[in-house]
């Protein structure tokens, strides 16, 4: 997790204001590996910031995807999720009860390049998601047999 002071120029950097509501989503979203909704941390953040809007989040959000803090997810679901990882990592999601988890032991470069050459493209970007059951999940299942 940055330092305020970092996040913090990099938003002057790119020309946008320092507000204590884009620290606070900054810093609510870096605080978390459950790669929440733009709801879950407008309900994380409102006891502290009871003006503070879910259009502010959402506008938040958006800003520190482009200057490179955060990432948007999206899992087919109907609203995007975040992560502050920034890395290139692969995701998997829970297909019951919605956990999203980070794919870490996974080097995605000799895919990527593999992509690249054998379809002529020059890759921009990309996002890797996996699906299944979650341990939890799984657990539970075995408990009600």
């Amino acid at each position: 997790m940055l330092q305020v002071q970092e996040v913090s120029e990099r938003l002057r950097n790119r020309g946008f204001k320092v507000t204590p509501q884009r620290l606070a989503v900054y810093e609510a979203l870096a605080r978390t590996r459950s790669h929440p909704r733009a709801e879950m941390l407008y309900k994380e953040l409102r006891p502290s910031y009871p003006t503070m809007s879910l259009a502010t989040v959402y506008k938040s959000l958006s800003i520190l995807c482009e200057i490179g803090l955060a990432q948007e997810l999206s899992f087919g679901e109907d609203a995007f999720r975040y992560d502050a990882d920034t890395s290139d990592h692969p995701h998997v999601r829970c297909v019951q009860c919605g956990r999203v988890d980070d794919v870490e032991a996974i080097d995605t470069k000799e895919l990527t390049d593999e992509v690249a050459h054998s379809t002529g493209y020059h890759l921009t970007d990309h996002q890797l998601y996996f699906f299944g059951i979650c341990p939890e999940c799984r657990s539970k299942k075995h408990t009600l047999h």
